[in-house]
């Protein structure tokens, strides 16, 4: 079971890769968009750790927390579709207090379709959408063939690598990539990269996981 504790350690480790992948982030971003991903989402999630409730919040308080910190301190498309995300995962566990398998599949589902409804973006488009929907693919396949939730979110990591290495060798038809065309080839998405983290983060906390590797 996946408890307030575990989502807690969830977004602290998230944050915590960010931090350390920040100028990475920033690089990839600065090739094909506003150089600002990383910053962004570092100051992002730095308000989001200050803004956590305390020991009687609720998976869905906590997820609500991140979403409100990200929406209000991140520019750009970063925090919306992130910040919606957090949102849509919230609403996803209502009133739960621990959270089986299913229901941290049943999370990332309603996280990547707010990303999906906020960007407009589908697979192959170049965007943080390449890596998150293969990734949650992945979960849910895993989980109905039997696995634990540990093995099935190492699998969605998997997957969230390989969707984001695909990114690279695409043309972006969304966001400001987009305006760069053929330019935008030979590039990794940057939010595809975040995404990545996202899911190493879950891997390493959500089941009791660690060292799952960047």
């Amino acid at each position: 079971m996946v408890g307030a504790g575990e989502v807690r350690a969830f977004i602290r480790r998230f944050a915590e890769l960010i931090a350390e992948h920040k100028d990475e982030l920033t690089a990839l971003d600065a090739a094909i968009g506003d150089a600002d991903h990383g910053t962004n989402m570092d100051r992002g999630l730095q308000a989001a750790l200050e803004r956590l409730p305390g020991e009687t919040a609720t998976p869905a308080d906590l997820f609500k927390a991140v979403a409100m910190a990200l929406i209000s301190k991140v520019g750009g498309a970063s925090g919306p579709l992130y910040g919606t995300a957090f949102l849509r995962a919230a609403a996803a566990v209502g009133s739960k207090t621990s959270l089986e398998p299913a229901d941290v599949a049943a999370l990332f589902r309603a996280a990547l379709a707010g990303i999906q409804e906020r960007g407009k973006a589908t697979t192959g488009e170049k965007t943080m959408v390449d890596a998150f929907a293969p990734a949650v693919a992945a979960l849910e396949e895993r989980l109905g063939q039997g696995a634990g939730l540990e093995e099935a979110l190492r699998a969605a990591l998997e997957a969230a690598r390989q969707g984001s290495d695909s990114t690279i060798p695409l043309v972006a038809t969304k966001g400001r990539a987009s305006y760069l065309s053929e330019r935008s080839r030979g590039h990794r998405d940057p939010g595809s990269l975040s995404t990545v983290l996202l899911f190493q983060a879950a891997a390493e906390t959500l089941a009791g996981g660690s060292g799952a590797g960047a």
